[in-house]
């Protein structure tokens, strides 16, 4: 039972590579020939912020909502705006899915579930949280932590697609495992396939600032254990390392945790509103 557990993980795994190393590929090209000016676009747009923001959002792009977050922390982007970009932040999910075979019609549903999430949400906290701080562009210079510049952009891609391909195997292996071992009940239990209560924890899980979290919600909404309100709720809390940088960099802790608190409770709510459209 284990080597076919195995087997199956390796030929998932073989299955997805390419897709995602091309996927991947495509995503360099765009951070390195265009990220910069993705990002100095947002310090220019002003109120239209939250709608950039939620349309760059959903281009799984390495790091952007870590430098939103820069951004934030040093005043140039708005709150709204910061909410938007990580709601929107799709991470893992769309290059996984693609790499799975998912219906064209279900991961646009996704995506502009996701992009609806940032627009809607991101207005609406800066509609109640008004006011914008000075910008100060010399700053943001200190704070990128793409170190990605000098790098190859087909060997950045290779080490981009290795390192979430080690990721995405662990997690195929154990779901896998568990499933072959009756774990379908057991994430049922974990996470129960039931309004509100799947939309609340589904949340909880993408707080984890990891990629490894929207690995693991995809593949559960793949394998019909959370269904699609879960999945945007869960999607949505999970802003790849933008709570990371936002919590290194902005220092005010108790606001952070605000923040968070607010793109929990904003998730869950996505994820109510939203999932009623599957």
């Amino acid at each position: 039972m284990l080597l076919d557990v195995i087997l199956d993980t390796l030929l998932d795994g073989l299955k997805m590579a390419p897709i995602l190393y091309l996927a991947y590929l495509l995503m360099e090209v765009l951070e390195h020939h265009a990220g910069e000016k993705m990002e100095n676009a947002i310090a220019k747009v002003g109120k239209a912020g939250p709608l950039l923001g939620s349309a760059l959002g959903i281009i799984p792009q390495c790091g952007f909502s870590g430098a939103i977050a820069g951004f934030y922390a040093s005043g140039i982007a708005t709150l709204g705006t910061l909410i938007a970009v990580f709601m929107s932040t799709s991470d893992e999910m769309l290059p996984l899915m693609i790499s799975e075979g998912a219906h064209a019609g279900v991961l646009l549903k996704l995506l502009l579930c996701k992009f609806a999430a940032g627009l809607i949400f991101g207005y609406l906290v800066d509609f109640i949280f008004k006011g914008h701080t000075e910008i100060r562009i010399e700053e943001i210079c200190e704070q990128d932590h793409c170190d990605c510049e000098s790098h190859n952009v087909w060997l950045s891609a290779a080490i981009h697609c290795l390192k979430v391909m080690g990721v995405i195997l662990i997690v195929t292996f154990l779901l896998n495992l568990a499933f072959e071992l009756g774990g379908a009940d057991f994430f049922s239990r974990l996470l129960p396939d039931v309004p509100v209560l799947s939309e609340v924890l589904a949340a909880l899980v993408g707080l984890i600032p990891s990629c490894s979290a929207s690995v693991l919600l995809t593949e559960l909404y793949l394998n019909d254990v959370i269904h699609a309100g879960a999945l945007i709720a869960g999607l949505s809390a999970n802003a790849g390392v933008g709570l990371v940088v936002l919590f290194r960099q902005h220092r005010h802790f108790f606001g952070n945790i605000k923040i968070t608190g607010l793109l929990y409770v904003l998730s869950v709510a996505a994820g109510l509103l939203l999932g009623l459209f599957f």
